[in-house]
């Protein structure tokens, strides 16, 4: 990789962007703003002195930016948000100063980088975290109405919960009151809607993974006990290529699943207590 001339700060946000350019030849840092436009700012980087590097946050725009500067050949860095180093007493946040902050960081080599994926790869994953919003929903919406009868004394007491027979039974339920009545029909009513909503999300989900990147990966995890298509689209929506861990340490720790020790809780917490 040759070294860059050019250092490049971005603070993006929806309607513009804050670059801190840093020449690493003289040291000099300029400030520009500009509008949000993902060519426009693809284009300015560009344009500067090469080598060019460029960095930003992740964040709620996504990586059109990126993907913008790839096809200029301007080389990307987007920034882990979790592990951006921060001083503790820093207290003080503006779009210059936290693009300020990027190019420093950049230059010092002390950003993680996160995946970058492609256009299809990041609908796909659009419509899977779609599915698992729904899905939440749903959950929140059944809990409300399962507490909302357990108030009134009345539980289900034959089979599993939510099941052909819960819903038939539910159909025959009527509380006394009018608006405790009206919020049940309410909820009865949302939670059929979420359903079809959930229905129609997975059935897209299955009909486009043939094409998809993802199939031979979806394949395979398949073949591991309790995994099936949709918990194996979830995860490769969210870990996307599987092989840029080169230990099984390092996708564990990924998708969370580290031990830790809490052994020194537990003995503070008998010192505490005097046992």
């Amino acid at each position: 990789m040759a070294k860059a001339r050019s250092l490049v700060g971005l603070d993006v946000h929806a309607t513009k962007i804050v670059a801190v350019v840093l020449d690493a030849e003289t040291g000099q840092l300029q400030t520009f703003a500009m509008s949000g436009e993902n060519t426009k700012a693809a284009a300015f980087c560009a344009g500067l002195p090469g080598p060019v590097r460029v960095a930003y946050e992740a964040g709620p725009t996504g990586y059109g930016l990126a993907r913008e500067l790839a096809k200029r050949r301007v080389e990307c860095l987007v920034a882990a948000p979790s592990k951006i180093p921060r001083a503790s007493g820093d207290r003080v946040k503006t779009d210059r100063r936290d693009a300020e902050h990027l190019v420093r960081l950049l230059l010092a080599g002390k950003l993680h980088a996160v995946r970058v994926p492609d256009d299809e790869e990041e609908a796909l994953r659009d419509l899977v975290r779609a599915r698992d919003a729904v899905r939440m929903d749903l959950m929140r919406c059944r809990h409300r109405l399962s507490k909302l009868l357990l108030r009134h004394g009345i539980r289900f007491e034959d089979g599993h919960a939510w099941t052909e027979r819960h819903r038939a039974w539910l159909a025959t339920i009527t509380l006394p009151w009018p608006a405790a009545q009206a919020t049940m029909l309410d909820a009865r009513g949302a939670i059929d809607a979420l359903c079809h909503r959930r229905d129609g999300l997975e059935r897209e989900i299955l009909a486009m993974l043939p094409s998809s990147p993802w199939v031979v990966q979806v394949s395979r995890l398949r073949c591991l006990r309790g995994v099936d298509t949709l918990t194996a689209v979830g995860l490769c929506a969210e870990i996307g290529d599987f092989e840029r861990f080169a230990k099984a340490e390092q996708l564990m720790s990924y998708v969370g699943l580290v031990p830790c020790e809490a052994t020194g809780v537990a003995w503070v917490r008998r010192r505490l207590v005097g046992s």
